[in-house]
């Protein structure tokens, strides 16, 4: 059984962004794979992404970045980022942007499918207010 939930994935390292493709198969997703934030934002898929996996570190845009202006144009799409250099700092301005899980490579599978579900969750509509 495929859930017809699409999950994005960004991530510019092609051999990881292949085994999250498969790992995100196998939990029975639907998923889309893009080698840089730009080929994500040109995609015609990026109005039916309903969360988005992203690499924290990546050429261009990084995932931080991605996020927040996904967020600036209207696109709040729930965010799980992932990164092979944790690091404190990173994490706690990623999670104060509204990332929802900050994640170290590689990742637990089991991990990664309860942020999914968590992500996935009807979440109340909340208004951000203009900038100034």
């Amino acid at each position: 059984m495929t859930n017809r939930t699409l999950i994005s994935v960004v991530d510019d390292d092609e051999p990881y962004r292949d085994s999250m493709r498969k790992l995100i198969t196998l939990l029975g997703y639907t998923v889309e794979a893009f080698s840089s934030a730009a080929d994500f934002l040109r995609s015609r898929h990026l109005p039916d992404t309903a969360c988005l996996i992203a690499d924290v570190h990546m050429p261009g845009m990084n995932g931080i970045e991605l996020h927040q202006h996904l967020v600036d144009a209207g696109h709040a799409i729930p965010t799980i980022l992932v990164t092979a250099y944790p690091d404190e700092v990173v994490r706690d301005r990623a999670l104060k942007a509204g990332i929802l899980s900050y994640l170290s490579k590689p990742v637990d599978d089991e991990h990664l499918e309860r942020c999914l579900r968590s992500a996935l969750q009807p979440r109340p509509m909340t208004r951000r207010p203009p900038a100034v």
